[in-house]
């Protein structure tokens, strides 16, 4: 088994232990140990699944794992010395994969890290056929045809195309879109949708997948 793996965790001795171990089991490990810059290394690396330590400087690995659910499905095994049910839980429910206690061994972990990913590989990424997304590449096609995005309106589509049928406010997706929290409009939110609802028309005629929810913001939903 292979693949890229993020590791996430301050003390250096033990992300170095758990870096040697991924590697010896044939799978590429990158270690950051600031909670403040995981989010967006995970957009950069696409990773195969990130090990999060839960108590993290900079920013918690509750918070990193709830942004990160905004924007991917990507496998997540959330570790921590906290054996408190409630925190066992919790990490759960925010999306996490799977949930392991210090002290742990590192056989252990890599035992768990392959056992999320075979779970992980009867996941269907882009779960619309018609629609595939490259998010690596920043890139959709639709119906064979690349819609050629730029990459906010690659990250709004993967964004509302991850969560069809939930409706969100411009202001919830410009958080999503602009996670540097920039100034802009809500508006802006307005004329990505626009833009990207003509190139979709371009590709498919038609087809409406990006609907308005009067005074509430958007959604996406598949043709019938």
């Amino acid at each position: 088994m292979s693949g890229r793996i993020i590791v996430v965790e301050d003390e250096p001795r033990l992300s170095s232990l758990l870096s040697d171990y991924l590697r010896q089991a044939g799978f590429d490990p990158l270690c950051f140990a600031d909670g403040r810059e995981v989010v967006q290394r995970v957009r950069e690396q696409a990773p195969d699944l990130v090990l999060l330590d839960l108590m993290l400087p900079g920013k918690d690995g509750i918070e990193i794992c709830k942004e990160i659910r905004a924007f991917s499905s990507v496998p997540i095994v959330m570790v921590t010395a906290r054996v408190e049910e409630i925190d066992r839980l919790l990490g759960l429910e925010l999306g996490a994969d799977d949930y392991i206690c210090k002290p742990f061994s590192p056989r252990e972990v890599v035992a768990r890290v392959k056992a999320v990913l075979r779970r992980a590989g009867g996941r269907k990424e882009d779960p619309h056929p018609d629609l595939l997304l490259d998010r690596e590449r920043f890139k959709a096609v639709l119906h064979g045809r690349d819609l050629d995005l730029t990459v906010v309106e690659f990250q709004l589509m993967s964004f509302l195309a991850g969560h069809p049928g939930q409706i969100f406010s411009r202001s919830r997706l410009m958080d999503q879109i602009y996670p540097d929290r920039r100034v802009v409009s809500d508006r802006t939110i307005d004329s990505h949708v626009k833009k990207l609802r003509r190139k979709i028309e371009a590709a498919a005629p038609g087809e409406e997948w990006i609907h308005s929810v009067y005074g509430a913001g958007y959604k996406f939903e598949e043709p019938s």
